[in-house]
């Protein structure tokens, strides 16, 4: 599992970042991506990594201001040139569907694929074996949401060395025990699967937030988060500045960070006006609240590992 960010600005595309962007690689897990926001911009920042559109899944919107959807209409599009022929997920707000099929529809556009819309509200809007995630309303003037993706507990690993220590050879009965079977060995030896198998692993927990003033919300929705992707548009002292424009500062978002004992915070939707002199000033305002934070870059790539 990997977080890829593929813009990290705010409002505008910059030179040195582009708008708002992040990849999910989940290929390990089920050979698929899943994207949140996709900003004017974003297939051209694609070409620039390893990620290939038709194996993205789902994407997520948080809200429908343009630098957060208007990438959408070019990347569905370049989906269907690249091989992409799977029903796609688009989830987001009331009025995305309504976005997407107006710039298809004009633009005379037709897909190989179908797309599932799904209007999002809050609570569990989709959960199946591996995974699920829950989304939250925010505070930003028209519905913006975070989106908390968990991963189901792994099963523990089969405990080879114990089975060997006993003088049971590897096969086909490695496999029964594996799924925790009752089994009778040639010799008459009884073996209880169940205490071949180790701990179970929790799930990792990814929180991704759309823009937002600070708001309680976002603690209930980061609890224990692995890793928690916050806007940070303003600095620690535009605090009021931040609230008249419905967005956070550095300081708000490494608050919610401790409150909510997440491992990692990851700062983005960062303002163009903040040249690269003033991020280290940026980065060290939350890190004075929360340790362990770090401001984004276009193509970061943060891997969140499986729990030992």
């Amino acid at each position: 599992m990997e977080l890829e960010f593929l813009g990290t600005g705010a409002g505008v595309p910059a030179k040195h970042r582009n708008v708002s962007s992040i990849a999910l690689k989940l290929l390990a897990e089920r050979n698929a991506i899943w994207l949140f926001d996709c900003g004017e911009g974003t297939q051209m920042q694609i070409l620039r990594t390893s990620i290939r559109p038709r194996k993205i899944e789902k994407i997520f919107i948080t809200h429908l201001h343009g630098d957060h959807i208007f990438g959408l209409p070019g990347l569905l599009s370049s989906r269907s040139f690249q091989g992409g022929d799977e029903e796609l997920e688009l989830y987001g707000p009331a009025g995305v569907e309504s976005f997407v099929k107006t710039a298809l529809q004009v633009s005379q556009t037709r897909l190989s694929y179908s797309i599932k819309y799904i209007e999002v509200k809050e609570g569990i809007i989709f959960k199946d074996k591996q995974f699920s995630v829950e989304c939250r309303l925010l505070d930003h003037g028209i519905d913006s949401y975070g989106y908390r993706v968990m991963e189901a507990d792994l099963e523990g690993t089969l405990q080879v060395e114990k089975l060997e220590a006993l003088g049971i050879p590897a096969g086909p009965v490695y496999g029964k025990i594996k799924q925790g079977k009752t089994i009778t060995l040639k010799d008459g030896q009884v073996i209880d699967g169940k205490d071949f198998i180790g701990e179970k692993k929790r799930g990792r927990v990814v929180t991704i937030f759309g823009d937002t003033r600070y708001t309680p919300v976002s603690v209930e929705l980061a609890k224990n988060s692995d890793v928690m992707v916050h806007e940070s548009t303003f600095k620690r002292d535009e605090e009021k500045m931040a609230h008249s424009y419905y967005h956070a500062t550095t300081k708000q978002a490494a608050k919610i960070a401790k409150q909510a004992q997440v491992k990692q915070l990851m700062l983005t939707h960062i303002s163009a006006r903040y040249l690269a002199r003033d991020i280290q000033e940026l980065e060290k305002e939350a890190q004075d609240v929360f340790k362990d934070t770090k401001i984004a870059k276009d193509f970061d790539i943060i891997e969140i590992p499986l729990k030992e």
